[in-house]
């Protein structure tokens, strides 16, 4: 080989390794990139905390947390605000960046540079909109980006303008006038609770408080002490009692809602406040009338609370995760008798027993979860028992996967 080939070899040969060099570190530096966004396949050990399984599994079916739910687009969305609260109160225990990174994703997916909530209608005051925004609390904490104050304060206006009934409760959305839903205790309140904690020296805590007294005092059953899935304050949809207001029937997990919104506001509400003491007795008294209804073999609640095994009546999943998160948080935060951390490791029992599939990657499935269930609209929904019988359900709903990993958390399992 003459010394112009030698060189023109040697000259190939080194570029060729410089390249190869460098694609392995461009190939290190995305997979770690990957590692934090939890875009990397995570395995799933059955050593772990169901929390972390359930976690890791979202994070492997949905890569980009704005997918959950199996959205196609980022959108601002009640259900990402609940699966990612769940991710919070894991990675506070855990400290993982994955889990850090998987929450801030979705907030810098939808909050643009302005600190503008993309997707986000205030004009149609649907309280739904609230939840997401206690996301932002700690990333503001953590970044002092002020994008994410402008978007807390977004929400905070929408609260202060929302439409109320003429006894002064939050209207659920623009196109339900005066009526009131449980859903709507945890879609506003926490998030209100903890903003005027934060910002306004705790001075809308009374308001707060309204709140639950409005909802305890028309929507709770006399007789079972269950609380209806919603309150008609002018008596004039189709589906109000004519008498009362109330909706029908009980949806379980629209009373899983409202316990939920209890122990998550009461974070927030401080010892000494004169309105904290009926709080922690509201959560008593509807906590005292659910056990009722817990099935003995199970350990889970039905779709219509107090129905049973009526026909078509089914164990259902998001509910009884709820409650157990509710039950243990109650217990662990001294608002409830230690009897029932009893029963919620009895609910999470039977959720892992009866409810959920592990298959081959050791992937979670749970499964019996409503999907969707409400009261009016077009199509109209009656609040019948065969309407919340029939409504679809879902494997992995958010709604039931985000509270089965508070809950997981809550009693360590």
């Amino acid at each position: 080989m003459n010394n112009s080939l030698k060189i023109i070899f040697f000259v190939r040969t080194s570029v060729m390794l410089a390249l190869l060099v460098f694609s392995g570190h461009i190939m290190a530096q995305k997979t770690e990139i990957e590692a934090v966004s939890g875009k990397q396949k995570n395995e799933i050990s059955d050593k772990l905390k169901w929390s972390e399984r359930m976690a890791l599994t979202l994070m492997n079916r949905h890569p980009q947390s704005y997918m959950i739910d199996d959205a196609k687009n980022p959108h601002w969305d009640y259900v990402h605000g609940l699966v990612l609260y769940a991710f919070e109160e894991l990675n506070k225990q855990k400290k993982e960046p994955k889990y850090a990174a998987y929450i801030k994703g979705y907030a810098d997916d939808l909050i643009d540079g302005e600190g503008n909530i993309k997707t986000y209608e205030p004009d149609t005051y649907n309280i739904d909109n609230i939840t997401a925004g206690r996301l932002l609390f700690d990333l503001y904490k953590k970044t002092n980006d002020k994008r994410y104050l402008t978007a807390m304060q977004t929400l905070r206006r929408q609260l202060e303008n929302q439409p109320r009934t003429a006894s002064g409760g939050f209207w659920h959305k623009k196109i339900y006038p005066n009526q009131m839903w449980l859903d709507g205790l945890y879609m506003g309140e926490p998030f209100y609770a903890q903003y005027t904690a934060v910002f306004e020296n705790g001075k809308f805590f009374d308001d707060i408080a309204k709140q639950f007294e409005l909802i305890q005092m028309h929507a709770t059953d006399k007789k079972t002490g269950l609380l209806y899935h919603a309150w008609d304050e002018s008596k004039a949809m189709p589906w109000a009692n004519k008498e009362t207001g109330v909706s029908p029937n009980f949806w379980s997990r629209s009373i899983g809602w409202y316990v939920m919104a209890l122990v998550d506001v009461l974070d927030y509400l401080p010892k000494e406040h004169p309105k904290r003491k009926e709080l922690i007795a509201y959560l008593n008294a509807v906590s005292n009338a659910l056990i009722k209804f817990q099935d003995k073999k199970s350990g889970m609640w039905y779709q219509v609370t107090d129905m049973g095994s009526r026909k078509g009546n089914y164990l259902e999943s998001s509910g009884t995760a709820m409650f157990a998160y509710a039950f243990a948080k109650g217990v662990n935060k001294g608002y409830l008798p230690k009897k029932f951390k009893n029963f919620a490791n009895k609910a999470f029992d039977g959720l892992t027993s009866q409810s959920i599939i592990i298959d081959s990657k050791g992937e979670v499935e749970l499964t019996n979860a409503c999907a969707v269930a409400g009261l009016g609209g077009n199509p109209y929904r009656d609040g019948s028992y065969e309407y919340y019988i029939n409504e679809r359900k879902k494997n992995n709903d958010p709604k039931a996967t985000g509270p089965f990993i508070l809950a997981a958390l809550e009693l360590n399992r």
